[in-house]
């Protein structure tokens, strides 16, 4: 694709890397076929091609208008386009840089500026989402239907094995998932800990900053990079294997860390070495010999979240690991659309989000599992609303020490 970018964009990093992504664009549209917007919609504008001449034409300096971050906004964000180009378009960090231009040449409505903000404000800080967790808990019973489907029950996490084994790994806490499901890391740690691995916090770490970043509070989000940066390293330094990931969409966003921290001289090593050591729990438990499990469902349907098989490009890890194991995996239809979660899209768009749930749902329960798993807090949360079998992370099936 020719493009002739503006001069306000053209010689910056951003601009130099929206050109090269956008050179690669060949038209040849096979990545319609895979967007979950577009199957709903029809309107190529809400496809990847569409969204593509959108950012392009900002980036050259056309108008943009409400209706360019109306569609630029209803895109998840799922990168299913990405798995499916033939050209490696970069699409995700072109939609990164093409929301950060429209956002500062439209701006946004009160109602709308307010709705984000407040979502900045509470979600990634667990200081301030576990009170508001707690209290919606409390009046949880006389809550309508359609709000108190929105709040999950408590948790209990169960125990945290002492560290005191020589191999350690680090784990993210995040900011909603210690308030909304405790017990994945909790079961994360127990699981380990049976192959001789501690898996230790640090203190100082939070939110990875992917919520903030794609909403394009892109300093935000590398400000809570940096502090987690700054949390790890001395852990790192001392000999601490890997950063261990169960929430997968905080596992895309750091592992890009050297990437989008590539210019900035205090941290670009630092960050490379983060994101070289950041992994998935699955990808450190395949590595492992686990016998087959008793006493849990055998019937079970996977859902891949779309940060681990497009983000990550993981797909298939998960749920070859779990046959291995001896769990019967039920088949889903187009398991690689995405649920709706799409981190606050189930918020921000929640019209869409519910249709996609909707479909997601009846691809999963299709063939009658006695269980639906995940690897994504965002993705289990939103199923759980309306999902008519429980919905658990799949490390929890693995999980057989005693609370």
């Amino acid at each position: 694709m020719q493009t002739a970018l503006a001069e306000f964009i053209k010689e910056t990093a951003e601009g130099l890397e929206a050109e090269q992504i956008l050179r690669k664009c060949v038209h040849c549209g096979f990545c319609t076929a895979t967007c979950p917007t577009y199957q709903l919609l029809g309107d190529e504008l809400d496809g990847p091609r569409g969204r593509i001449y959108l950012v392009k034409q900002a980036l050259e300096g056309d108008t943009v208008s409400s209706r360019t971050q109306l569609h630029l906004d209803r895109c998840l964000g799922c990168r299913a386009c990405e798995t499916t180009c033939p050209s490696g378009v970069q699409y995700g960090r072109l939609a990164d840089i093409g929301r950060k231009v429209v956002e500062e040449q439209v701006g946004r409505s009160w109602p709308d500026r307010v709705r984000r903000g407040i979502l900045q404000m509470v979600l990634p800080y667990p200081s301030r989402f576990a009170p508001v967790l707690a209290l919606g808990r409390a009046i949880r019973p006389i809550l309508p239907r359609v709000l108190r489907r929105m709040v999950p029950p408590r948790d209990a996490p169960g125990s945290w094995p002492i560290p005191r084994y020589r191999r350690r790994m680090l784990v993210l806490d995040g900011c909603v998932q210690p308030a909304l499901a405790p017990r994945i890391n909790a079961a994360t740690a127990r699981v380990l800990s049976r192959f001789g691995i501690s898996l230790v916090r640090a203190n100082l770490a939070g939110c990875c900053g992917a919520m903030s970043y794609h909403l394009t509070a892109q300093d935000q989000g590398l400000k809570f990079a940096r502090r987690n940066i700054d949390a790890w390293w001395p852990e790192l330094e001392d000999g601490a294997e890997a950063i261990v990931i169960t929430a997968s969409g905080c596992g895309v966003f750091i592992k890009e860390y050297g990437h989008l921290l590539r210019h900035d001289s205090r941290y670009a090593d630092k960050a490379a070495r983060v994101s070289a050591a950041t992994r998935d729990i699955a990808e450190i438990l395949v590595e492992n010999d686990i016998k087959d499990l008793d006493n849990h469902p055998r019937k079970i349907a996977f859902q891949c979240p779309c940060s681990l098989q497009h983000g990550q490009k993981l797909g298939g890890v998960v749920e070859n690991f779990l046959r291995k194991l001896g769990f019967e995996l039920t088949p889903v239809p187009d398991e690689h659309l995405c649920c709706g979660s799409a981190g606050t899209y189930s918020i921000l768009q929640k019209g869409l989000s519910q249709r996609l749930l909707t479909n997601k749902l009846k691809a999963l329960e299709s063939g009658a599992p006695d269980m639906i798993v995940t690897a994504n807090i965002g993705c289990l949360t939103h199923l759980q609303t309306r999902a008519n079998v429980p919905v658990k992370h799949w490390i929890e099936l693995l999980d057989i020490a005693s609370d």
